[in-house]
């Protein structure tokens, strides 16, 4: 607890980050959104506002705060207040399900819903039917609340002292698991502080940051906001992706720095007129979150230029684990684009076999972490912990191999997740979803390696005896409950599923038999 530290040695927390950014730079561009423009000093009024706004709700400090945002220039704003008050920020998936939404809601004991009512009021509707215990506001006036920015415009706007502690969680981040349900990791200041030391330090931003947020930055794309605050940068917000308008913003705002996950490194090179528009301002491309494959990196690089790096990192240790630096995008060495790249300094990483002894360069092991990046824990999950955190190292749940220069190469995963598009799936949940239907007998739902979309998740399905759903039937039920992010994109009917001499259902087995040897490789 707090009172058992030092004072003396107290670290930072993520508010007094943001603001000292706020105070460093106060008439430089912070945030360029459909046409809005909000100066440094501009977003530190306004994040004051809605400070005072939410604790005037009742909020206080550890509440959890639930969010369902879009990228527009008030969606930050309310990001940083509710650091401001000290609350655990909990994002929502954007593509997520209703049944998926009411779970994290429940599980985090959230406090409140704030939701991005010009996006997702129909969504907010349908969960305040449900009578959740969290308050639900709205950012705009709406049928459930006045509207949070309006009422906030009507508070005082002076400076916000920040409440928040340095040992105090900071946010909730929830993450599917391979058995039950998804788990909450405990993301406390020291993690997210380091994260970002971690990224000033490692990676290589432009001198003069133009930022643009091209994903939903209730995930990746909002860890970079932060850094590029504290240099000064502007950060640029598209609220959705495509190649035209990725291309038309980069071109006009001479944008410099970006986050895209392969599906969109992969659209930017199919466009047939790519050449035609000016992208000499880009100077650092960021790319990870799901593999990619290693004959398209090199097109980019050819076609792009060498503007891009590799990150790798999870929930529980987000983002920084290991980076491939744009010096490292080397077509005279090109094994290494398959690589995740070298362990960042600060970190301590091991291939540990299953008895947690450190395997040799070159063999296979599971990817094993230390250090401040690493999360507290998972949220009410004591038996996660014991597993996670065995021989008091993150078991990462990544196979991978070191090379004798200490590149890192990311074979399989243990946990069996597969990452579509730049999101994770968890095979689990859509095998539970699939064993609620009345005509399926057991399935194993497997990622089949996809041009675009890096794995294509597939379920390989035993009917039971007499019925006959349809492929179509099948997606559009998991689609139903667990969302389209987690529906099959296809169907495979079999009279049986191989099984382990425990009994158990063989997935190696099954990727053999629909894989046919192809390679992937995961960052």
């Amino acid at each position: 607890m707090q009172g058992d530290i030092n004072p003396l040695y107290s670290g930072t927390t993520v508010a007094q980050l943001y603001l000292s950014a706020f105070k460093a730079f106060p008439d430089r561009k912070a945030i360029v959104c459909d046409g809005t423009v909000l100066t440094y000093a501009m977003l530190h009024k306004r994040c004051n506002q809605i400070a005072r706004l939410l604790k005037s709700k009742g909020l206080k400090k550890q509440d959890a705060v639930a969010l369902l945002l879009g990228n527009r220039a008030d969606a930050i704003a309310t990001l940083v207040a509710v650091q401001f008050i000290g609350l655990r920020s909990v994002s929502l998936h954007p593509m997520a399900s209703e049944e998926d939404h009411i779970f994290v809601l429940e599980d985090s004991q959230a406090k409140a819903l704030i939701v991005d009512s010009s996006r997702f009021l129909e969504r907010a509707v349908a969960i305040n039917k449900k009578g959740v215990s969290a308050k639900i506001f709205t950012l705009d006036d709406s049928s459930i609340d006045a509207g949070l920015l309006q009422q906030a415009a009507l508070m005082d706007d002076s400076d916000f002292v920040p409440e928040s502690d340095p040992d105090e969680v900071t946010k909730i981040a929830y993450t599917g698991g391979t058995t039950g349900k998804s788990k909450g990791v405990l993301q406390p200041h020291r993690t997210a502080v380091t994260m970002m030391n971690y990224q000033l330090a490692t990676f290589e931003w432009p001198a003069d940051i133009r930022l643009l947020a091209a994903t939903p930055i209730s995930h990746a794309a909002g860890a970079l906001i932060l850094p590029a605050f504290i240099r000064g940068g502007t950060v640029y917000l598209m609220e959705k992706y495509t190649v035209d308008e990725f291309l038309d913003i980069v071109q006009t705002h001479r944008i410099n720095c970006t986050f895209l996950v392969p599906t969109q490194i992969y659209g930017l090179l199919d466009q047939n007129d790519l050449g035609k528009h000016d992208l000499s301002s880009l100077e650092l491309i960021l790319y990870g979150a799901a593999p990619i494959a290693p004959p398209r990196l090199k097109e980019a690089l050819e076609k792009i230029g060498p503007v891009f790096a590799q990150l790798y990192g999870q929930a529980e240790a987000p983002m920084t684990i290991c980076y491939l630096s744009k010096g490292d995008h080397d077509l005279n060495r090109p094994h290494l684009l398959a690589s995740c790249g070298r362990v960042i300094t600060g970190n301590q990483v091991k291939l540990l076999d299953e008895h947690l002894q450190e395997v040799a360069t070159g063999e296979l092991g599971e990817l094993c972490v230390r250090g401040p990046l690493v999360t507290n824990g998972y949220f009410n999950r004591p038996e996660e912990n014991d597993k996670a955190f065995a021989g008091s190292w993150l078991h990462t749940g990544d196979m991978a191999k070191q090379d004798a220069d200490g590149y890192l190469y990311i074979l399989d995963r243990s946990k069996d997740m597969i990452i579509s598009g730049g999101f994770n799936v968890y095979p689990s949940e859509i095998e539970n979803c699939l064993a609620q239907h009345p005509d399926i007998s057991m399935s194993a739902v497997i990622g089949l390696p996809h041009q675009k979309w890096g794995e294509e998740v597939t379920a390989v399905v035993v009917k039971k005896a007499g019925k006959h759903p349809t492929e179509q039937e099948l997606i559009d039920y998991v689609t139903q409950h667990k969302g389209a992010l987690n529906a099959p994109k296809s169907i495979i009917f079999e009279d049986e599923l191989p099984l382990t001499g425990l009994g158990k259902i063989n997935k190696k087995a099954i990727r053999s038999k629909y894989w046919q040897g192809q390679d992937r490789q995961v960052s």
